[in-house]
């Protein structure tokens, strides 16, 4: 959950990912019961989601799935005078403690004594939708209105988008359907798969948080600790000098520039593309600094495609059906 729209997680791991098709037996199940939604009903429920999930208290466990993998965190946000603060924590696996201030997010790493400070630049997908994220749902699926459900012992409305294209998963959410707030979110591929799924476990809404609950374990950075401080203009934004011809519908770059990577000498050239609630990154690399085998791979509901151009390795990679991937990769080029 500690995402940026790289696809690497906030210690800049490239995960599980993700990193949000068509569809059968599942949709046709919750379809017994669902109706196509109008487009009002579909921007009411988002618009009253997002803002549950900004303006709300709420404590609660959260399991995240991503295909074979499991993780349970406990999650704490706080809003007050407009102003948010959120602390995860892992319960089981690497030990991670993330804080999220309204302008920065501070990631623990204690096995590794590593803190990494990086600008808060956008919401995650969970629980909130951005105004973006709402627009490519509405844009790019049909809405259907299925059955209130129970979901961390709250009813639920369930709310099912199937992609009109092969670019896009089917995506599932649950909203509280008194407070709005969005409980729980399940992402399939076309194998009617869970590529990755976050729901609550048990939570609790409303009520004062104490700001000591927000606040990191540990105070500044702890003695024998590195820390990773990422700056805004860390990545450099500027033309790389490459482009992609032939984007999926609905996909647009909304960021390109040089960027830093683990192991590498030299930034490597970055695109990212974003139809609003997918991204998909495009790195380009001289051959030479990247010996790797081309073709489709996947990990999870991460989608990667490597092929070659010229004497540089294109490398695509995103939580997007392979389509999406190979479509992009294909159509990479010098501008």
């Amino acid at each position: 959950m500690a995402r940026n729209g790289t696809g690497h997680d906030a210690a800049g791991v490239a995960p599980r990912r993700r990193p949000f098709a068509p569809f059968a037996a599942l949709l046709l199940a919750l379809a017994a019961g669902a109706s196509p939604a109008r487009a009002q009903d579909t921007t009411s429920w988002l618009v009253r989601a997002a803002e549950a999930a900004r303006t709300l208290n709420y404590v609660g466990t959260i399991v995240y799935q991503h295909g074979s993998r499991v993780e349970t965190s406990r999650l704490v946000h706080r809003s007050e005078g407009g102003a948010e603060s959120e602390k995860l924590v892992n319960l089981d696996g690497p030990a991670r403690e993330v804080i999220r201030s309204p302008s920065e997010v501070r990631c623990y790493y204690p096995d590794n004594k590593i803190l990494r400070i990086e600008p808060r630049t956008f919401r995650n997908a969970f629980p909130a939708l951005s105004a973006q994220q709402q627009k490519a749902l509405t844009e790019h699926y049909v809405v259907r209105k299925g059955d209130i459900e129970r979901v961390a012992g709250f009813d639920a409305q369930a709310w099912v988008f199937e992609p009109k294209d092969r670019f896009r998963y089917l995506q599932r959410f649950w909203v509280d359907v008194n407070t709005g707030l969005l409980l729980k979110v399940r992402i399939q591929n076309e194998r009617n798969e869970t590529v990755e799924q976050f729901a609550f476990t048990d939570l609790t809404i409303g009520g004062a948080i104490d700001r000591e609950m927000v606040r990191p374990t540990w105070t500044g950075t702890p003695k024998d600790w590195q820390l990773q401080q990422l700056a805004p203009g860390a990545i450099e934004s500027k033309d790389t000098g490459w482009e992609v011809t032939r984007l999926p519908a609905g996909f647009a770059k909304t960021g390109e520039g040089f960027r830093p990577l683990h192991g590498k000498r030299d930034p490597v050239a970055h695109l990212v593309y974003s139809d609003g609630l997918v991204t998909v990154s495009v790195f380009i690399e001289p051959a030479s600094s990247a010996p790797r085998a081309s073709g489709h791979a996947h990990i999870g509901g991460v989608n990667v495609y490597v092929r070659q151009v010229d004497d540089n390795v294109v490398t695509v990679l995103g939580e997007a059906p392979g389509a999406t991937v190979r479509q992009i990769a294909n159509a990479v080029a010098r501008r």
